[in-house]
């Protein structure tokens, strides 16, 4: 929107002032007539938000094609070009855009007239200093919008002033800048080649020299050059940038010699020095020594430096560069453009800006160039730097070019897959950029993805025949700053290179593999699987023909890091062959899985045993354990149909690949797997779940559980996989005991057994000696690391203090050493003049010997505390991979008893986890164990329904549970005890009762009463009320009677939601905590437990009616009892109390009204009337006021249902002696928006009240009422106004003017429920006043007329909602404004 800054160039912002002088007094009053709409539209033009902006924009040329010859438009011209020069910077594109649509939507708007305009409004002659800014972006802006719309390439006359104006403010360069002559060279490349002609001699000289001064100008004269030659040859002349025929001659300046000091050719002494201050006139030919180039190509890189800083930010290759690069092309230049240009020019004085701009040349020339061309970019100096920065580069604090350059040779890849050749020499000269021989490019690139089937089979054998055979010198590798400077010179050797390449080179062939968008052929596949299987473990004795791996040969030996490399990735390579085959198994051959078919050619290998042989030698055993796999594999073939028999299969393959790797462990690992599959495989049929359990189970099973832990116990992924999987068969044969294998893992006190000395434990003495001995190695760390800093020097004296008392027998030879070279005197110092050299070298020596091995001893610990803490480490982590098995049992057998014993391990580990959890590692043991506990267990839809003689022991078990939950110091650690509670009463309710019959439920507890069962399907299941009753009992009432207590109300919510029976038991432990001597904290929690419980219709369901009254009878009196000392709260506990005894007892009433209960409510009546005046003085005094308005309303809630309504309060000040003159005071704090006194109507009746009238108890509706100054309502609604009572006196019931009041002894009873459409009745047909209101404040109590409404009962007692209020409590601000509604009448007296 267009902003004020001044009456030339601001626009105003209302219709009437939009006018100039000179304008018709029709427009002037014409634009006093536009909407509000039309002038919103140039408000919305200049918002941040593009969608509003262009909304805006359609909205008003829309507007304006209904009006095109109105003043509107003229009106939208003025307001836009007036935009164009605003002061906020983000709005003049916005006015720009929005008048190049409107020109370009209305063509009979002359060009030529809104360019006058726009040099009329920002004319540059006139304007102030000040205002010159906003001038010159005005007139930038108007021409930017004439070239937008479209029609500025039309239109002659307007093009040549516009060019003129350019022209003019490329002079303003300060604020400007280079803005102007770029809009204008974007303008003349869209002109046709005839007007570009014309235009031409008056925006380019021809001079070369001002060509070569902005990247503007040499942008126009590429333009003119690849548009219209001819003219730009008659201007200049034959001009070649890359020639040095054309550089311009000597205007001057004298002969001097090279200012280099290079000595020049035969014949030449001297070279002339040109207006530049550069060697010109065929430098290469005087000097051909001297490093730069001729000075126009000097200028050239200039330019192109100061074009690469302007991009900076936008990250774009300027069109310049470009369109040079094209020349250079087109010119047959390019080798010369690209090395004296880019790589000697630009790269010599490296600046990130300038690389960046070399680099996006790179990327960019790739299409365009040859493949000798190629060759020459792709092993160059940029390259080399391209290396550099991408090694040297560290994000996100440094920009890196690498995913940029990913996408421009993607882009290649992408376009010429018609050119295999030119795929493979690029992406092998990416690959051949090393830092040291480690290729810079990362492992895993993506742009193979765009690779014919011709250029991947090439690029896979360049990688396998540089794995065998590195060439180095055909690398382009360079080192670092930092590395140059190292002194190491085992950095620097071949074999360290090589190594390196060679890691690099067999990850890169994995990832061809693993990458699944790239589309591979099986035949390539099987080429990498062999080339990586063979070179780990086996090595050519003699080349053979059936086996073209032996015919390959080695540069440089295979080193046995190196083969440990390839074996890695080997199996790397395995897991995504297996994953592969899950996805699409159709893909391999035969249906054989890759793992198959790759023993089958290790087998073929070790058949040929002249040939080839292992790197680790098999023995016989080993031969002989390989030969029984192969035949267990074609015996599991016969079950292929079984799943557990593909699981087996996969498992023995596996482990029979690592027989190359470990044969020795492997060799036994084969007999036991093939042992116990022949024994799973050999059961006739599935044994009964109650035989199995008394009968001894077959050894297989815990033999193959314990298998699976030590292969769980390698870092391999895949060894994981199989290890989950082949578990997942087993889980229906496991056995206690192959159970109790898994949970001995888990069990952290063994683990802190086996490292108490390193694992931080409750002890104290063990956290001692830790302390101590960090404290140890912080002080020999610090004298390591001694400098000259003083505080240091402090800090270590400290730390050898510590020392001293942690290491008492070093302190003790450090002073028999001090002793014995008499270093240590006495008072006189004469022991130490005696003290003669040679004494003084021996006790130096002795210092020195004990110091070195009081280091090595610290140095000793250190390890050790390393080596424990790695031990540490290597259990954590294997206890994560364990809890897989865990994690498939919960899954796979949800209804086998056996998960029942995983409660107590797995919250042992949370316990653990929960005090020592500050490692990484540690946090995810603890979050994995508490989402197996929480999801697969307690969360479960399926447990199980056969429990047997368990039933005894799970009983006992929820009772531990439940302590253990009590005597937490964590809430968090009790909310899973208590889950795992709640999980066995779920098992225990879903068992049917039959064939269970625990001693628990014969004979109960002692000390407590028998619990009848309920009726209903209770009956039926092994949860045994009478015992589990007085656990959940104790549970609650010491969460009510602790002070600080882990148990929370959410826990006994849930409880008391999943069994509403027992809830129903409970119910008199939260009654009897509701008052009495507890706490007033436990008292409302008690009260909130019972308002959420007495809503579930589940617990009504347990209910006959007798015992549901009873009970709310009950919990009413406990009510009653705490509502004696509402208002009276003097803490925050004690608020709380009676807010949640005034929610509870809302909560009876609604019940009572359901339920159409009768009680006596008169002494409840009572109290709460009795406490009005507490209530009021704390709600005044302001005590807890950020709950005091809470409590008011509930308390008001209560007494509305026993028939009281709620008083309204009244500001007496300002209605008993109403003043003309008006306070400062008042005058101060008048709200916003009312009408001033003398503008207020005059009232009908005098605001003149007198003491009689004010003392009188009884008044009528028309003295409480003061007019308003609106005529009386005709509506019948206005009859009958529902009268509201003042102070709690409730209304009765028939309009009798003499009905009296009920005395406080009066007994009151709550009916049963009426209608829906009804108010709940008063108590006796009248309400009692209570007997401590005051005298004054009571008064009389005003019949209700009859509610006319045809076949329903007169109103009740109690108003209605929407019932018509008295104005005699309204504030005066609402009797002075007689114009509002009467909802907004109504909504007033509420607030107030």
């Amino acid at each position: 929107m267009a902003e004020i800054d001044g009456q030339d160039v601001a626009e105003p912002t209302s219709p009437g002032e939009a006018t100039q002088s000179g304008a018709l007094p029709a427009d002037r009053h014409g634009l006093l007539q536009h909407s509000r709409e039309f002038l919103d539209f140039f408000w919305d033009i200049a918002k941040p938000q593009q969608e509003t902006r262009l909304e805006a924009t359609e909205k008003l040329l829309e507007y304006l094609r209904t009006r095109p010859q109105g003043s509107e438009m003229k009106y939208a011209l003025k307001r836009l070009i007036t935009g164009l020069g605003v002061g906020r910077e983000t709005a003049r594109p916005c006015y720009s855009l929005a008048l190049a649509q409107l020109l370009q939507s209305f063509e009979d708007i002359s060009l030529c007239s809104i360019l006058q305009q726009i040099q009329e409004k920002y004319d540059l002659h006139q304007m102030k200093k000040a205002m010159m800014r906003p001038a010159l972006f005005g007139n930038l802006f108007g021409v930017l919008a004439l070239f937008q719309s479209g029609r500025l390439v039309k239109d002659r006359e307007a093009l040549m002033k516009s060019v003129k104006l350019l022209q003019a403010l490329s002079l303003h360069h300060n604020h400007l800048q280079e803005q102007p002559q770029k809009a204008l060279v974007d303008i003349l490349s869209e002109v046709p080649e005839a007007m570009l002609q014309e235009i031409l001699p008056k925006v380019l000289r021809g001079d070369l020299n001002m060509v070569l001064g902005s990247p503007e100008l040499l942008e126009l004269f590429l333009l003119a050059q690849k548009k219209v030659p001819e003219k730009l040859e008659s201007m200049m002349g034959s001009v070649n940038l890359f020639s040095d025929e054309n550089v311009p001659r000597c205007e001057g300046g004298g002969w001097i010699s090279c200012p280099w000091g290079h000595q020049p050719a035969s014949g030449q002494a001297q070279v002339c020095r040109s207006v530049w201050n550069y060697p010109c006139s065929s430098v290469r030919r005087v000097f051909p020594e001297c490093p730069l180039p001729s000075a126009l190509l000097h200028r050239l890189v200039n330019v192109l430096r100061t074009a690469a800083t302007a991009v900076k930010k936008e990250r774009k290759l300027p069109r310049m560069a470009l369109d040079l690069l094209h020349l250079a092309l087109k010119e047959d230049k390019f080798p010369r453009f690209w090395k004296e240009v880019v790589e000697q020019g630009l790269l010599k004085k490296q600046s990130w800006p300038a690389s960046y701009l070399c680099f996006r040349l790179l990327g960019t020339a790739l299409p365009l160039l040859s493949k000798e061309q190629l060759q020459m970019v792709l092993r160059g100096d940029l390259i080399r730097h391209y290396g550099e920065h991408m090694v040297t580069a560290k994000p996100p604090s440094q920009f890196r070019f690498g995913p940029e350059m990913d996408e421009y040779v993607g882009t290649f890849l992408e376009g010429c897959k018609d050119d295999p050749e030119q795929q493979l020499a690029v992406l092998v000269a990416f690959s051949s950029v090393t830092n040291q021989g480690l290729p810079v490019v990362p492992t895993v690139w993506r742009v193979v993805q765009f690779l014919s089937p011709p250029a991947l089979q090439g690029y896979v054998a360049w990688l396998q025949n540089m794995f065998l055979q590195p060439n180095l010198d055909s690398l382009v590798d360079f080192s670092t700053a930092n590395q140059k400077k190292a002194q190491d010179a085992s950095l620097h050797v071949p074999e360290r290179a090589v190594f390196r390449l060679r890691k690099w080179l067999i990850h890169r062939l994995v990832s061809i593999v693993d990458n699944m968008h790239l589309e591979k052929e099986d035949a390539l596949v099987e080429q990498v699987a062999r080339f990586c299987l063979f070179h780990a473990f086996f090595v050519t004795k003699k080349p053979t023909s059936q086996i073209p791996e032996t015919k390959q040969k080695f540069s440089f030996p295979l080193e046995g890091q190196s083969r440990e490399v390839v074996g890695n990735a080997f199996f790397s390579l395995l897991q995504t062959l297996s994953t592969h085959f899950k996805q699409a198994p159709d893909q391999t051959r035969g249906g054989q899985s890759w793992a198959y078919r790759l023993v089958q050619w290790a087998d073929k290998l070790l058949n040929h045993s002249r040939g080839v042989t292992t790197v680790l030698p098999f023995t016989t055993q080993q031969h002989q354990a390989w030969d029984r796999m192969l035949q267990t594999l074609r015996d599991l073939e016969a079950h292929s149909t079984e799943a557990r028999a593909a699981a087996f299969q996969h498992l023995l393959l596996l482990v029979g690949i690592h027989l190359f790797k470990s044969p020795a462990e492997c060799c036994d690992l084969l007999n036991d797997i093939q042992t116990c599959i022949k024994k799973s495989l050999g059961e006739k049929s599935r044994r009964s779940r109650t035989k199995a359990t008394n009968s001894q189970e077959p050894a297989w099973v815990e033999v193959l559980v314990e298998i699976l832990l030590s292969l769980l116990a390698q870092p391999s992924h895949l060894m994981r996989q199989v290890a989950r999987s082949v578990f997942g068969h087993i889980c229906p044969h496991l056995t206690p005991r192959a159970l109790q294998l898994i949970l001995d893992v888990l069990n952290p006190e063994t683990s802190q057994d086996e490292d108490e000395n390193v694992v931080v434990t409750d002890d104290s003495d063990k956290q001692q000696l830790e302390n101590t001995e960090d404290e140890s190695d912080d002080s020999e760390d610090n004298k390591n690391a001694e400098s000259e800093d003083e505080s240091e020097e402090e800090e270590e004296s400290e730390e050898e203090d510590r020392d001293g008392d942690v290491d008492q027998g070093f302190r003790e030879q450090l002073m028999a050493v001090l002793q014995a070279g008499k270093a240590l005197g006495g008072a006189d110092s004469e022991d130490e003049e005696e003290l003669g050299d040679e004494a003084m070298m021996a006790l130096d020596q002795s210092l020195a010997s004990l110091f070195a091995e009081q280091k090595l001893r610290i140095q000793a610990r250190r390890d050790e505390k390393n080596k424990l803490q790695k031990e540490k480490t290597l259990r954590r982590d294997f206890q994560i991979r364990v809890l897989d098995l865990i994690e498939v049992l919960a899954i796979k057998q949800p209804e086998n008893r056996l998960v029942l014993e995983l409660l107590q391990p797995l919250l042992r580990i949370i316990r653990r986890s929960m005090r020592t959890s500050s490692s990484q590692q540690e946090q995810e043991l603890l979050h994995k164990t508490a989402r197996i506990f929480t999801h697969h267990l307690c969360r479960a839809r399926r447990y199980c329904h056969d429990l047997g003689d368990l039933v005894e022991t799970l009983h006992a078990q929820v009772e531990q549970l439940v302590q253990q939950a009590s005597r937490q110091a964590d809430s968090s650690v009790a909310l899973y005890h208590f889950n795992a509670s709640l999980y066995l009463l779920r098992v225990l309710k879903g068992n049917s009762g039959e064939g269970c019959a625990p001693e628990t439920q014969k004979k109960p507890r002692a000390g407590t009463n028998t619990i009848p069962k309920p009726k209903g399907p209770q009956t039926a299941s092994c949860l045994d009320l009478n015992f589990v009753t007085p656990v959940y009992s104790s549970a609650l009432s010491s969460f009510l009677s602790k002070r600080n207590s882990p148990l929370t109300a959410p826990m006994f919510l849930s409880l008391f939601s999943r069994h509403p029976v027992l809830c129903k038991s409970l119910l008199p432990v939260l009654v009897q905590h509701i008052a009495g001597p507890t706490r007033p904290r436990h008292q409302a929690q008690a009260c909130l437990l019972l308002q959420k419980t007495l809503t579930m219709r589940e617990l009504r369901a347990c209910f006959e009616d007798p015992e549901w009254k009873q009970l709310v009878g009950q919990v009413l009196a406990k009510v009653t009892e705490n509502l004696r000392a509402l208002g009276q709260a003097q803490t925050k506990s004690e608020h709380q109390k009676e807010l949640s005894s005034l929610e509870l007892l809302n909560t009876l009433f609604r019940s009572i009204n359901h339920e159409k209960l009768t009680l006596d409510l008169t002494g409840l009546l009572g109290v709460l009337q009795g406490q009005q005046q507490s209530l009021q003085q704390s709600l005044r005094q302001g005590a807890h006021s950020t709950g005091s308005n809470r409590l008011y309303d509930l308390y008001w809630q209560a007494m509305k249902v026993l028939g009281v309504q709620r008083p309204k309060l009244e500001k007496k000040d300002t209605k008993e002696v109403p003043s003309a003159v008006q306070s400062p005071v008042s005058m101060k704090r008048k709200k916003k928006g009312f009408l001033p006194e003398t503008k207020k109507r005059k009232k009908r009746k005098s605001e003149d009240v007198t003491q009689e009238e004010v003392a009188k108890p009884v008044a009528t509706a028309e003295e409480q009422s003061p007019s308003t100054g609106k005529k009386k309502r005709k509506r019948t609604k206005a009859k009958a106004p529902a009268q509201s009572q003042v102070n709690g006196t409730p209304a009765v019931k028939r309009p009798a003017p003499d009905t009296s009041t009920l005395s406080p002894s009066t007994p009151a009873k709550t009916p049963k429920l009426q209608k829906k459409q009804q108010k709940p009745s008063q108590v006796n047909g009248a309400a009692p006043v209570s007997p401590t209101e005051p005298a004054v404040k009571k008064k009389h109590q005003k019949a209700l007329p009859k509610k006319e409404v045809s076949g329903k009962s007169p109103q009740s007692a109690l108003p209605r909602k929407k019932a018509r209020l008295s104005l005699a409590s309204r504030s005066p601000s609402l009797l002075q404004r007689g114009a509002r509604k009467k909802k907004v009448q109504v909504k007033k007296v509420k607030r107030s």
